[in-house]
């Protein structure tokens, strides 16, 4: 079980269950990156691409984002995803897509989807980091906010146009934000 630790669904328990490759952001990272996005995140419209436990994006709108698009691939972890949603007041706000999220990205930039905060956290031994965010610059804002978590040896490279805003890691995870446009 993971708790989302902020805003008006404190304390919400989200079910982790049992799956190769499902490692859900720490408390002490997501409270750290929660803090880091305090003034952006009200009215802010969110994706959380790998989405998992759904505790970046269901954080998200319990702090004040609007909305919150979830993809995740897995049928279980989707159903669960939709059951909390469904209980939660304003968990409608949480749009939960059943998806390969690299197949995904290029149909929502063909709806002209934008995201104000994007998260990419994605199972670290796919080695999916490169092609997500490549993916999901087209659904960018102007001045988005891009999250990344993996393993502290990884090289995450941004393209022009993206600048490191803050950063921490744990011993085994590096977590970085990074700003467009300013």
């Amino acid at each position: 079980m993971v708790r989302i630790v902020g805003g008006r669904w404190r304390g919400t328990r989200l079910v982790v269950p049992d799956i190769d490759g499902l490692r859900p952001s720490a408390d002490r990272v997501r409270e750290t990156l929660f803090n880091w996005l305090m003034p952006a995140l009200p009215g802010a419209r969110v994706l959380d691409l790998f989405a998992g436990s759904g505790a970046l994006g269901l954080e998200s709108i319990s702090r004040g984002a609007s909305s919150a698009t979830l993809v995740e691939r897995d049928a279980h972890l989707v159903l669960g995803l939709r059951d909390v949603a469904g209980r939660l007041e304003g968990g409608q706000t949480a749009e939960i897509i059943q998806d390969d999220a690299l197949a995904w990205l290029p149909r929502a930039a063909s709806e002209a989807r934008r995201y104000d905060i994007a998260y990419i956290d994605p199972p670290f031994a796919g080695n999916l980091w490169a092609d997500a965010i490549a993916g999901v610059l087209p659904l960018m804002a102007d001045d988005a906010w891009l999250y990344v978590e993996a393993p502290v040896s990884a090289a995450i490279a941004m393209p022009a146009g993206w600048r490191l805003d803050r950063e921490g890691s744990t011993r085994e995870v590096a977590y970085r934000l990074w700003r467009r446009g300013i």
